[in-house]
């Protein structure tokens, strides 16, 4: 459960964007969206390597 303590005057919009920002952290959606669909673990795999060798190719040309 998500607590998000509110100070004496603190506005209800400032509180509902703690809220989300925690609730995002949390990835429950992110999981959900997940489990709605099978993929297999070759394609997981598959993905991985291929953000792998993006993220490698973007701290390269950084490096430069």
């Amino acid at each position: 459960m998500i607590i998000i303590p509110v100070k004496e005057g603190e506005s209800i919009d400032r509180a509902l964007k703690k809220y989300k920002r925690k609730f995002e952290k949390t990835g429950v959606v992110k999981e959900l969206r997940e489990r709605q669909k099978f993929t297999k673990p070759s394609i997981k795999l598959r993905e991985q390597k291929l953000k792998a060798i993006y993220v490698q190719q973007l701290r390269q040309n950084s490096e430069i």
